[in-house]
């Protein structure tokens, strides 16, 4: 196995691409508890917006797309873990937040876990 150095500390932010910023804020910190850490204009008429989970180093950018780029229907990538994966499905289904019919348990060594989709379609995994 070749090991290779790196100068890469950490995972820093994950872009999705959106198109109403504003309902996808409101999504992130209403439905799912994150908090925004920054909503800075820039360019032509452009926001840069972060949300994250407190204390996370992670965060999520919902970002305008390049020009002509859709937006929406995607499969994000990102994995969320609860301790209570149960009680957040139930939670967020309550909630309206668009999320599997149930929590899917396929055995070791995967685990516990559902698929929610954000007002614009993109999906987000959660793990127990």
């Amino acid at each position: 196995m070749i090991s290779t150095e790196t100068r890469i500390n950490k995972i820093n932010t994950i872009v999705i691409p959106v198109a109403d910023q504003d309902s996808m804020v409101a999504f992130y910190v209403e439905k799912l508890g994150f908090t925004k850490r920054a909503d800075i204009p820039f360019g032509n008429g452009y926001r840069w917006v972060e949300v994250a989970l407190e204390d996370a180093g992670t965060s999520i950018a919902l970002a305008p797309p390049p020009e002509g780029t859709p937006t929406g229907n995607r499969e994000t990538g990102i994995g969320l873990q609860t301790g209570q994966i149960d009680e957040l499905h139930e939670e967020l289904k309550a909630a309206g937040v668009d999320v599997d019919a149930e929590v899917s348990r396929m055995g070791d060594p995967v685990p516990p876990l559902f698929w929610l989709r954000d007002p614009e379609g993109n999906s987000l995994m959660v793990v127990g």
